[in-house]
C-alpha cells in the first residue's frame, strides 16, 4: 500500500496542485480544508502523515494538532505563514514532528515527509531493543515506550520518549548533541538543534530531579547511571 497523507489546507490553489505532486512522487493523497473536515477523515483513514495549516476557517490547526496527539501518534508537519521562534517551540510542544514555514518549496517539504516517516517507522534504533532500563525511581521500557518515575507514568510526547530512551541506552555515558540529533531527529534534520534545548527543558521538567541529566557544555549530554545515588 502507498503512503497515506492527510493534507489540511483550505486553500484549494495550494492543496489541490501539491496533492497531484505528492501522488506522482509514489503518495496517496487526502486533501481536507476545515478543521472538523481533518480531523474526521484522520478517524476514518488512519493517514502514515498529516500536513497540517494552522489557519483554518472553522478553527486553529493547533487544536488540531492537539487533539491528533491525543487519538494518535501519526507524525503531523505544521505549515504556516508565521515563522518566529515562538510559533515553532509552540507548534513542537504541541506534538509536532516538523514546522515548514511557507512560502515553502515542494522539495522541501517532500525531503521533510520522507525524512518524518524514516524517524517514526524505524526499527533499527538500538534504543528501542533493549529491555526496561531503571535509574533511581525511573524506569524506561523502550519496547513498551513507557517511562515511570516513582510507579507513575509520564505522560511524554514522542520526541520526549525517543530522546529520554537514547540517553538512558547510554546511561552514564556523554552523548553528543551531532547524535542525539541525527538518532532522534534524524540525520538530514533541516533545522537548527535548538529544538534539541527545547525538548531537553522539558523532559527536565518533567522527570523532576535535575540530576538526571548533566550537560557536558560544548559536548552533549549525561544521563545518570544505573546505581548512581541522587547527590
Amino acid at each position: 500500500m502507498r503512503t497515506r497523507i492527510l493534507i489540511v489546507e483550505d486553500e484549494a490553489s495550494i492543496a489541490e496542485p501539491f496533492a497531484r505532486l505528492l501522488e506522482r512522487e509514489g503518495f496517496e493523497t487526502t486533501v481536507a480544508g476545515t478543521a472538523a473536515a481533518a480531523l474526521a477523515a484522520a478517524r476514518s483513514e488512519s493517514p502514515d502523515l498529516v500536513l497540517l495549516d494552522l489557519v483554518l476557517p472553522d478553527g486553529d490547526g493547533r487544536d488540531v494538532c492537539r487533539t491528533l496527539r491525543q487519538e494518535s501518534g501519526v507524525p503531523v508537519i505544521m505549515l504556516t505563514a508565521r515563522g518566529t521562534e515562538t510559533d515553532r517551540v509552540v507548534g513542537l510542544e504541541l506534538g509536532a514532528d516538523d514546522y515548514v514555514v511557507k512560502p515553502f518549496s515542494a522539495a522541501e517539504v517532500i525531503a521533510r515527509i520522507r525524512a518524518v516517516l524514516r524517524r517514526t517507522t524505524s526499527t533499527a534504533s538500538p534504543a528501542s531493543d533493549r529491555g526496561p532500563i531503571r535509574i533511581r525511581a525511573l524506569e524506561v521500557d523502550p519496547r513498551a515506550r513507557r517511562a515511570t518515575l516513582g510507579g507513575t507514568e509520564l505522560e511524554l510526547s514522542r520526541k520526549e520518549f525517543d530522546l529520554l530512551a537514547e540517553l538512558v541506552a547510554h546511561a552514564g555515558e556523554v552523548v553528543k548533541r551531532e547524535d542525539l540529533m541525527s538518532r532522534v531527529w534524524d540525520v538530514n534534520w533541516f533545522g537548527s538543534t535548538k529544538t534539541l534545548d527545547v525538548h531537553m527543558g522539558w523532559l527536565r521538567r518533567k522527570l523532576g530531579d535535575p540530576t538526571y541529566v548533566e550537560t557536558v557544555r560544548g559536548v552533549g549530554f549525561r544521563f545518570a547511571s544505573p546505581g548512581e545515588e541522587s547527590p
